[in-house]
């Protein structure tokens, strides 16, 4: 057989390429079983999404599972996945949408910021006091420790895995480990708790449908007016998986010479532009390629029907994966210190998300609060894969005021320069001052998001009243 492929080819490519498609037929055989299983079972109407039970319907079969049929190396390929996945949702995230008129909407995007600031600089805050207090004195734990709740639950699994090594650097051993299975409870807790809290939305009547309903016989507002696209189905998906693909080139660009830039400088900049992941300028890419189709006419390329089932199947994939991989040894052996952080990182974005979003925020504010939260306690797939629960006809405007608040803060927060930053700050500051800094850009943050509501009232703005 061998002698028969071309000079280019070779056995161990052809054997990586059957590994490539057996992970993918599996991942994808799946996650259509737990999707079909979870709409006989209907647990959309409980906020479960399919997803997860198909990720459990994974871990049965995984390696350590009940029955193990699945191989390990399939399993280290799904392994990998979370990263990839994540760059395909960002990189979807403004191609089928309007570009935001820029003008008017300062005060609503500057509430998004304000809250996104309080969740993610809240989490070290908690994490650090869980540490201070409990961890390190009864249990010895590494101070580095208090930096796990906001790489994992903010950042995922692939900023969990690309902070291991400076985890390690700085003493901190099982740090990647702990972060990958950090992001899993992370994972689990935005889809169970954020489905239940959009249950809770709905009886209390959060809802934007509830508070303003459709007129009747009013037609859905198109996106932005264009027409629906005029070439073939069959045509409509490879040139939007193109525009896809364009974005992410053109992030995976913009990565390059940012750490061309850093490496320049050398030193602790060197080491944040080696950390920083793709997936924040994905954002910037899929910006980008929709100011060009709208600025020449093209708009028309990009369908939004098929740009938010690509985002819907990557974020899919991605909880599905993630849950499939979940190293149950790993949290048996450390149930207590993850429990702790788990917990106080979960109560943190449950209590700023239900009692300080609604003062904030537009009228809008639960679609825009949940999507806030699944980004903050399960990474952006999670915050998604909730507003489609809230806000099924896309009637607010949660995502363009998410998008951009992610171009504004996602360079810094979940995977970016902050994230980097701070184990090198708690190893060089000592865990109670970077923790006295953290608490000091909450305040800041929320004294700023409490003060642009109240500019938004003065000047007639309608806001929710809390």
């Amino acid at each position: 057989m061998a002698e028969l492929l071309p000079g280019w080819w070779s056995t161990e490519l052809l054997e990586s390429f059957s590994w490539l498609a057996l992970a993918a037929g599996v991942l994808a055989l799946i996650l259509t079983t737990g999707r079909r299983l979870g709409r006989r079972l209907q647990l959309p109407l409980w906020g479960i999404p399919e997803a997860l039970l198909a990720g459990v319907l994974g871990l049965l079969i995984a390696p350590d599972g009940l029955l193990p049929l699945l191989p390990v190396h399939l399993m280290e390929l799904w392994e990998g996945l979370p990263l990839v996945l994540l760059t395909l949702v960002f990189g979807s995230l403004m191609i089928g949408k309007p570009l935001p008129q820029w003008r008017g909407v300062w005060r609503p995007v500057g509430g998004q910021v304000s809250l996104a600031l309080v969740l993610g600089f809240g989490q070290y805050v908690v994490a650090g006091l869980a540490v201070v207090l409990v961890l390190q004195p009864l249990l010895g734990f590494s101070p580095v420790m208090a930096c796990l709740i906001e790489v994992a639950f903010e950042g995922g699994h692939g900023s969990a895995a690309a902070m291991g090594p400076s985890y390690a650097a700085l003493g901190f051993e099982g740090g990647k480990d702990l972060g990958l299975a950090m992001a899993t409870v992370g994972l689990l807790a935005s889809t169970l708790v954020g489905g239940l809290v959009v249950v809770l939305g709905r009886q209390r009547g959060w809802l934007l449908s509830q508070t303003n309903p459709q007129p009747s016989g009013t037609a859905t507002p198109s996106s932005g007016g264009q027409a629906p696209i005029q070439h073939p189905l069959w045509a409509a998906w490879p040139v939007n998986l193109a525009l896809v693909g364009v974005a992410v080139l053109i992030g995976t660009g913009l990565l390059q010479l940012l750490r061309l830039g850093t490496d320049a400088i050398g030193g602790g900049v060197a080491a944040v532009g080696a950390s920083m992941p793709v997936f924040p300028l994905a954002i910037i890419g899929s910006l980008l390629v929709r100011w060009v189709l709208e600025n020449r006419g093209l708009t028309h390329w990009a369908s939004p029907p098929i740009q938010s089932e690509l985002s819907t199947l990557a974020a899919d994939l991605l909880i599905t994966s993630a849950t499939a991989c979940l190293n149950l040894a790993l949290l048996g052996s450390n149930w207590l210190p993850l429990t702790v952080l788990a917990v106080a990182g979960l109560g943190w974005n449950l209590a700023i998300t239900l009692l300080l979003a609604p003062k904030v925020l537009p009228a809008d504010w639960f679609e825009r609060a949940v999507i806030e939260f699944g980004q903050a306690t399960g990474v952006a797939a999670s915050g998604l894969l909730l507003l489609r629960m809230a806000d099924p006809e896309d009637r607010s405007d949660a995502l363009p005021a998410f998008s951009l608040k992610q171009l504004l803060l996602q360079p810094f927060l979940a995977g970016g320069v902050v994230t980097v930053v701070a184990p090198l700050a708690v190893a060089g500051w000592g865990l109670p001052a970077w923790t006295g800094f953290c608490l000091v850009v909450v305040l800041l943050a929320g004294a700023g998001g409490l003060l642009l509501a109240q500019v938004g009232r003065n000047s007639g703005a309608s806001l929710p009243q809390p």
